[in-house]
């Protein structure tokens, strides 16, 4: 039996918390949320939602968990809508 992928040694999820690193402490603990309570068993559409979502400017991101704008259309808007419901 193959051992499971943890966190720390799936090369995958490496690279994206890498890359979820912000200049805003808030988004750091969002985005290290959903790589350890969703992605796992995410869909792939919704992987990709989220790979678009962490190339986005923080203020933008910010303003969407804050209702601050509209959410984005489509998937990315859909993800957006899961984790302000996660809040």
């Amino acid at each position: 039996m193959e051992p499971q992928a943890t966190p720390s040694s799936d090369p995958e999820l490496r690279r994206l918390r890498w890359r979820c690193r912000r200049g805003m402490k808030e988004l750091d603990l969002v985005f290290g949320w959903y790589l350890d309570h969703c992605y796992a068993s995410a869909s792939d559409d919704e992987r990709l939602a989220f790979e678009a979502l962490i190339e986005q400017e923080d203020p933008v991101i910010w303003s969407w968990l804050l209702g601050g704008v509209s959410l984005p259309e489509g998937r990315l808007g859909a993800l957006m809508q899961r984790l302000i419901d996660q809040r």
